[in-house]
């Protein structure tokens, strides 16, 4: 197979983790004979320096055009401490989303079980934990109308969404609970607000259409509380943008690490394939990140093209790595700690 796949490193320390998921899926698509192009485009603050853009329309076009994107982390210091900063490197990251209807944001959450007692979590609570949260990525309260007022003293931020934009991310919810164990979760605050009604009646018009899902509805705040008491309570789990922005970090805790964590955004015209951390620029140039996250979102992607022996070749060299202490030093515990290049060298050549 030939695979053309936008390559978007970004900012902090997405270059270097972005390096070695490129090293791992080319040792991949060389034993099983594919052949991947990549095409390398600017984003994030990396963008902003360059062309004064966030996301250039040259970026769009090859992103458009491509298979499949890989990104690594955007965001920068300097413009986290700036609150006048007309342009930030996150507004490229929402119009990326908004340009390529990447609506459905796919953030699993699982265990090692090599890792299961450094997680912060109790080893009873959570092994085998094994679910998943869609998210829904271009509506809510992060594209609605804002603005200050009262001479700049009120703000305000509004979360809008449509039945159609609940519909879709919502098939997405039910197809894949089809898929596993049939049970869905609906998370809102219905209680409380308006666009949560109308998420909760959505889903609930929807159930006939899926039998066999056994669908529940749960506020925000309960979930927030279950996730760290009971996570193998839930399987597939469905939320808006800013609840699901929220709860798929607590969520990620319960691996051990923010960077072992994959995620993939499946849109309208393609599918971006990212780790869930972020850039963390005080680690950026030191070859000390954590690369399994996005080596994961690697697999993830090859997944998304029906590859599933690609994809299961690169989890499994991934759990070998842990099991065997080839790891980063956010992960070695005092014994050595491999640098981020070493350990896709290691990755690369086991497989």
């Amino acid at each position: 197979m030939k695979l053309n796949i936008a390559l978007l490193a970004g900012d902090g320390i997405g270059p270097e983790v972005i390096d070695q998921a490129v090293k791992v899926s080319d040792a991949v698509a060389q034993k099983f004979g594919h052949e991947i192009n990549w095409q390398p485009a600017l984003t994030g603050a990396a963008a902003i320096d360059a062309v004064g853009e966030p996301y250039p329309d040259e970026t769009h076009e090859i992103c458009a055009n491509a298979d499949a994107v890989l990104f690594g982390a955007i965001g920068h210091p300097r413009f986290d401490n700036d609150p006048s900063a007309k342009v930030r490197p996150e507004q490229g990251l929402l119009k990326m989303r908004q340009k390529l209807g990447l609506f459905a944001n796919v953030r699993p959450t699982f265990t090692f079980p090599s890792l299961i007692d450094k997680s912060p979590l109790k080893r009873e609570r959570i092994e085998g934990t094994d679910l998943v949260f869609l998210r829904e990525l271009t509506g809510g309260i992060y594209f609605g109308e804002r603005g200050r007022k009262d001479d700049g003293n009120t703000a305000f931020d509004t979360c809008t969404y449509t039945r159609e934009e609940v519909q879709r991310l919502a098939k997405k919810g039910f197809e894949l609970a089809m898929k596993r164990s049939k049970r869905l979760c609906c998370v809102d605050k219905a209680n409380v607000l308006e666009s949560s009604r109308l998420w909760r009646e959505t889903v609930q018009a929807m159930e006939k259409d899926y039998p066999e899902v056994e669908v529940s509805y749960e506020f925000v705040d309960a979930v927030a509380m279950r996730l760290v008491q009971w996570p193998n309570d839930y399987d597939v789990l469905i939320t808006e943008n800013l609840f699901g922005d929220i709860l798929t970090d607590e969520a990620s805790v319960i691996s051990g690490s923010m960077g072992l964590m994959p995620s993939a955004s499946l849109g309208t015209k393609t599918s971006l394939f990212e780790p869930i951390h972020g850039s963390y620029p005080q680690a950026a140039g030191k070859d000390i990140a954590n690369p399994l996250a996005t080596v994961l979102s690697a697999a993830m992607m090859f997944d998304q093209f029906g590859l599933a022996d690609e994809a299961e070749a690169i989890r499994t060299v991934v759990n070998k790595s842990l099991a065997e202490g080839v790891v980063t030093e956010d992960l070695s515990e005092g014994a050595k700690a491999y640098k981020t290049s070493e350990v896709g060298d290691w990755l690369a050549a086991n497989i």
